[in-house]
């Protein structure tokens, strides 16, 4: 078969897939109620563009012969942009901003139900408590008027909603927003598992919500970024609910809204310097002379190595993104934001194989004029994904303040220790109940905790320490114990006398 004849066949195999795709969309439509109707058709019409791109779509993404490391001048430190020092009138600059958190994702990795940012992190206080908590600070600090914008999903929506109330009276104005509800698809078929719109019971499976690029479209269909610019806001600042280090920064803000240049940047991503545990995070490199986050599931299989080398990429993203409203309205509108399509497989419950398609909210960088890097202090990056980082903020390495946290003055280094507890702390519950009290870290660099193991109260934890229960044995670290530079292995039982 001559190559003309492959593409073409291969074309009248995607309009094909296309046609049938859009048949069972249209049946999944017929079953909305008239009240869901609008707002189904928008999620349906978003995904059938996704689709029609990921039918279009060949092989990675990215040619790796035409990756650069970015221009010196493109990626500014951040100790140059904190020289500038601070404006008399924050206040007028601080007036101008929205803070955005992405609030899709459940707790479930950690064990709990419900969304993530209601899991109490530090004090009985939640994500969602640490973040109004700062916000209303700097409003209380500079007399300003800085609202709290959460991006749900329909998985975290409505918990989040009913937990709302409780902040009716604090100085912050909340709103929400929910992202798309896009099907998922049968990855032999290519056509959706769902029968009908309903996700409750048996149907919350057929249904995913498509990552957080799609930030853009959601915030713009549902009005509120409107709202927010005919209120004299300009941008937003966007970052993981889980990131305890991303708080307002008054120094990009200053940056943003008065450039040195005098020309504003419409896209600014925090990026921090690699270590060996980030391997795998997104990257910012030149790419066709625009500022390009490339993530490694777009790398081709050869170069992967290349990509996780800290010599070559030596930063990665912290998803720390500060955005022009007016240029998400600019390109939403002209349709001209262009994020590669992140296909993630999943096997449900039942055994069926499907796909989710989904793009990231940084891939947006390169349609926005002129985009800046900006390399943060590692202390901006402080994810909660696990219980072991659980323990790190939970921990005297930090201390809160207005709901931000800081690293202790106490400890000597500013490295954060590299914390690894086994299976049986995964989930929250577990790891709350193996800790009487929160060990003493001032002076931790290593912890390796595998197996059946419990401390007591006021334990303290120095240099490295390991700690190995073999299956079958379990070991009570006694309270008051002080561990410095030790590997504890085999069987220590404390029992109530």
């Amino acid at each position: 078969m001559s190559q003309a004849g492959t593409s073409q066949f291969q074309e009248v195999i995607r309009q094909e897939l296309e046609y049938s795709m859009k048949v069972e969309l249209d049946k999944i439509l017929a079953t909305a109620p008239s009240n869901e109707l609008e707002h189904t058709k928008k999620d349906l019409d978003g995904f059938k563009k996704l689709f029609h791109r990921f039918l279009q779509e060949k092989g990675p993404s990215v040619d790796w012969g035409k990756i650069q490391r970015p221009p010196e001048d493109s990626i500014q430190p951040y100790e140059k942009i904190k020289a500038r020092g601070l404006p008399d009138n924050i206040a007028s600059v601080l007036n101008k901003l929205v803070v955005v958190k992405l609030n899709g994702g459940l707790g479930t990795s950690m064990g709990c139900k419900g969304p993530k940012s209601l899991i109490g992190v530090r004090n009985e206080n939640t994500f969602l408590d640490l973040t109004v908590q700062q916000i209303e600070h700097l409003n209380k600090t500079y007399n300003t008027d800085v609202p709290l914008v959460l991006m749900n999903s329909f998985n975290t929506d409505e918990d989040t909603k009913k937990i709302l109330q409780k902040y009716s009276h604090s100085r912050v104005k909340i709103y929400t927003f929910n992202q798309s509800r896009y099907p998922r698809i049968n990855k032999e078929t290519l056509l959706p598992i769902a029968k009908d719109v309903s996700y409750s019971g048996e149907s919350t499976e057929a249904w995913y919500p498509p990552g957080h690029g799609d930030i853009y479209a959601s915030f713009y269909n549902s009005g509120l970024l409107d709202t927010l610019i005919g209120e004299g806001k300009e941008y937003i600042f966007v970052s993981n609910i889980d990131n305890l280090g991303a708080t307002v920064d008054l120094y990009i803000l200053n940056h943003l809204m008065n450039p040195p240049n005098g020309k504003r940047c419409e896209f600014v991503m925090e990026v921090t310097n690699k270590t060996r545990a980030d391997v795998k995070g997104g990257t910012l490199t030149q790419y066709e002379n625009k500022l390009r986050l490339v993530e490694i599931a777009q790398v081709p299989k050869p170069h992967v190595d290349e990509f996780k080398s800290v010599s070559k990429f030596k930063i990665f993203n912290t998803n720390n993104l500060w955005i022009s409203l007016s240029a998400v309205k600019r390109l939403q509108e002209q349709n001209a934001i262009d994020m590669e399509i992140i296909v993630n497989p999943k096997t449900l419950d039942g055994g069926l194989n499907i796909i989710q398609l989904e793009t990231a909210v940084g891939a947006a960088v390169k349609s926005f004029e002129n985009s800046l890097g900006i390399n943060v202090p590692r202390s901006r990056f402080l994810p909660v994904k696990t219980t072991s980082d659980l323990l790190l903020v939970m921990s005297n390495l930090y201390s809160l303040n207005a709901g931000s946290l800081t690293m202790s003055e106490k400890r000597e280094f500013p490295t954060v220790p590299l914390v690894k507890l086994g299976s049986s702390f995964t989930k929250v519950q577990d790891y709350l109940r193996r800790f009487e009290s929160i060990p003493d870290m001032l002076e931790l660099d290593h912890l390796t905790v595998s197996g059946d193991v419990t401390f007591g109260k006021n334990v303290s934890l120095k240099g490295t320490v390991i700690i190995i229960a073999n299956h079958g044995d379990r070991i009570d670290i006694p309270p008051g114990a002080v561990l410095e530079n030790k590997i504890v292995s085999g069987n220590l039982r404390i029992l109530d006398h």
